[in-house]
């Protein structure tokens, strides 16, 4: 968000807990962090679940491509994590670096379209690692 006369920041122009919100690098603070490093753990717990279950089942190979959905919210939610950057605030030009819900408007048009970039990004690259997960977990010659 940027204040008039005070630079980018965030809405009291100060940094919290050793991080500050600069537009299309770091949006999210430690809760948030952790949140998304949670939902990468959860999507990955899903992920392996799923692809134990196809194979216990002896569902095709071609079955296992379903990986791509469990395992682009996994990769979402570690990608995030580790980029201090969270997708869905990107897109809605929001930030927060304090306690959850503790949301800020980003009021800059350029900081809200370098943050609009860097979700798009997140997403691609959340999706491409999905399919590669898909596609390794149906070349796997495992059951049928």
């Amino acid at each position: 968000m940027t204040l008039p006369g005070s630079g980018t920041g965030n809405s009291a122009g100060t940094p919290i807990a050793g991080l500050e919100y600069r537009p299309g690098v770091c949006n999210i603070g430690p809760a948030e962090i952790a949140r998304r490093r949670r939902a990468g753990h959860l999507g990955l717990l899903v992920t392996v679940g799923t692809f134990a279950a196809l194979v216990a089942i002896d569902a095709p190979p071609l079955a296992r491509l379903i990986l791509v959905l469990p395992g682009a919210a996994a990769a979402s939610g570690y990608l995030q994590a580790r980029l201090k950057f969270c997708a869905a605030f990107g897109s809605r030009g929001i930030f927060n670096l304090g306690p959850i819900g503790d949301t800020h408007q980003v009021v800059d048009v350029v900081d809200r379209a370098r943050d609009r970039a860097r979700a798009n990004r997140i997403g691609l690259a959340s999706l491409a690692i999905g399919v590669a997960v898909a596609l390794v977990a149906a070349a796997v010659p495992i059951g049928a």
